[in-house]
């Protein structure tokens, strides 16, 4: 998403398919709230990944401390030496924590854009019957296909925070620097993030008109 940080808001313009109403407005609507909550979570994981390498930083050079004390003769560190490597990791570690719980809420956000999308789609059965709407609200798309493109990112969103839970809990526990390593890997590439969902989010932003065909 580089290069498109900026928050998509809903305003009026001289494109056919800006001057909505009813579930083309709210379809709209919901295409904004999808590309700002991902800006979010790309803005989370990166301050994620620069807490994480700290964390994996601290924990390697407080284990090499460790070891040296183990075969050093020379005096042990201070007790405030000692302690400041825990006292550091632990700041850290909260620090990680709170980033998480962030990208809780931007996943919990992107559920509810989710129920909204079901609503429309509910509403358009219920209005058209099973086949829907014979014109498209936009260019091309059915009501059916965002709903589909909005599951696809939730998915992708809903796996990345499971992911992110489960690297707060192991990382400063970890002592094996390979192990490390994958963690901030993981971390890095989104895994889950799969192309395929940013291609979902841009088709998803042309179609309702937020980028320009």
């Amino acid at each position: 998403f580089s290069g498109q940080s900026n928050d998509i808001t809903v305003t009026s313009a001289k494109r056919k398919c800006s001057a909505v109403t009813g579930s083309a407005r709210k379809i709209k609507d919901n295409a904004a709230e999808w590309h700002n909550l991902m800006m979010r979570w790309e803005k989370l994981n990166e301050d994620g990944f620069n807490v994480a390498r700290n964390i994996v930083n601290i924990r390697q050079t407080h284990s090499q401390s460790e070891q040296l004390l183990l075969v050093d003769e020379s005096p042990l560190l201070a007790p405030s030496q000692q302690t400041g490597g825990a006292d550091e990791l632990q700041e850290e570690c909260c620090k990680l924590q709170d980033i998480v719980d962030k990208m809780v809420v931007v996943v919990m956000k992107m559920e509810r854009l989710m129920t909204s999308q079901q609503g429309v789609q509910d509403l358009e059965e219920f209005q058209f019957g099973h086949e829907g709407r014979r014109s498209p609200l936009f260019h091309s798309w059915t009501t059916k296909h965002f709903e589909v493109a909005s599951r696809v990112l939730l998915e992708s969103f809903s796996q990345e925070l499971k992911l992110r839970k489960s690297i707060l809990q192991q990382l400063a526990h970890t002592v094996n620097s390979d192990l490390c390593m994958v963690y901030l890997s993981c971390w890095l590439h989104q895994p889950f993030t799969h192309p395929q969902t940013r291609l979902t989010l841009e088709a998803l932003l042309l179609e309702t008109g937020h980028r320009p065909l």
